[in-house]
């Protein structure tokens, strides 16, 4: 998924960077890869500290200490503003919905874990185990814990509980990504179970007909905000499968900066899925002038892999700003009407 980087020793896993402050790992355990910029982060970062800073005391403020927050306008707000660190798993979990289903359900996740296991089920999540961030000191066998325990764990207990689905690559980086949050495997199991059973439709089921009506209501979007881009895809014979969805199926995991990914989060747990279409839209509208520039089919899924790379998408505060602005107006009522003529569309194709 992620591109691999040069194996680094883990008694150079901290090495600085002799030309700035930054170390060779991030603070999300992530190896930076051998061409990072380390100027233009540092750069970035020193910018976005004085944010960081300034929400954080915001956010302090709002949750007083009583560790709870009611959806509302200002909420809304400071979610689209980011969520602190600190406070990311707590917020998610309440407003996602994960918190309130785990307190009803009590010890509900280790019963699933102490219960019968179905033997593909658990052979198909062995197999991708080590697969799950290679680049990730964290998932590292050698790590100390090694959070592949932790991730084996919540896959095998949400393939029980959700046998529909049971397991669907993509799910292992999510939980993965939950993990690094929450550092907490019952929580992860639980936003995995907001994520999966409700805020995205139907995208990991056999047949996985929520993502791919969701990739054909991109394409519509696009015919109606950058129809120009919609031509070019149309007239070379590109399929929208073909460019983005990787984009859907990982939430961005890979594509994106960590920092930006987070930041999309926050707010896909708070608004639901049209958060996913606002990023791809922006992404596209962003670097229209870039992808007109193609002349041909390799050439258009160039230029789809490099408009997600670069500093449009690490500056992630000016990037979560412009998701809100760049697309226009989009309401979910457009988008549950595209999803229906998109799925019956799909559904007779069959």
């Amino acid at each position: 998924m992620r591109q691999r980087t040069s194996e680094t020793p883990r008694s150079n896993s901290h090495r600085q960077c002799p030309e700035a402050g930054w170390g060779r790992v991030d603070p999300y355990g992530f190896e930076r890869p051998d061409d990072f910029d380390y100027a233009s982060y540092e750069a970035f970062f020193s910018r976005y500290l004085v944010v960081l800073t300034r929400r954080a005391v915001k956010w302090s403020k709002l949750l007083k200490g009583n560790n709870s927050v009611q959806k509302s306008l200002k909420v809304k707000r400071y979610i689209r503003k980011g969520i602190p660190n600190e406070h990311r798993a707590l917020v998610w979990m309440i407003v996602s919905g994960a918190q309130t289903n785990m307190e009803q359900n009590p010890g509900y996740y280790h019963r699933l874990l102490e219960g019968e296991k179905n033997d593909k089920l658990i052979e198909a999540i062995k197999t991708d185990m080590n697969r799950t961030f290679p680049d990730n000191v964290k998932f590292r066998k050698t790590a100390d814990p090694c959070l592949q325990h932790a991730l084996y764990n919540i896959l095998v207990a949400y393939g029980h509980h959700n046998k529909a689905v049971g397991y669907c690559q993509g799910m292992n980086f999510i939980a993965g990504y939950l993990l690094l949050i929450t550092k907490n495997e019952e929580e992860s199991f639980w936003l995995l179970d907001a994520l999966i059973g409700r805020i995205l439709p139907d995208y990991y089921s056999p047949a996985m007909l929520g993502l791919k009506t969701d990739q054909e209501v991109l394409g519509e979007l696009v015919k109606m905000k950058i129809p120009a881009v919609a031509e070019l895809m149309e007239r070379h014979g590109v399929m929208w499968t073909l460019v983005v969805s990787r984009w859907f199926i990982c939430l961005f995991i890979d594509i994106l900066p960590v920092e930006t990914v987070l930041r999309i989060w926050d707010c896909l747990f708070y608004e639901g899925s049209k958060i996913i279409f606002r990023v791809a839209l922006t992404l596209i509208h962003q670097h229209q002038a870039f992808i007109l520039e193609a002349t041909n089919f390799p050439d258009i899924c160039e230029k789809f892999k490099q408009i997600t790379k670069g500093a449009f998408v690490t500056e992630c505060h000016s990037f979560m700003q412009k998701i809100f602005t760049d697309p226009g107006s989009l309401s979910m009522a457009t988008i549950n009407k595209l999803r229906e003529t998109c799925r019956e569309k799909l559904l007779s194709q069959g």
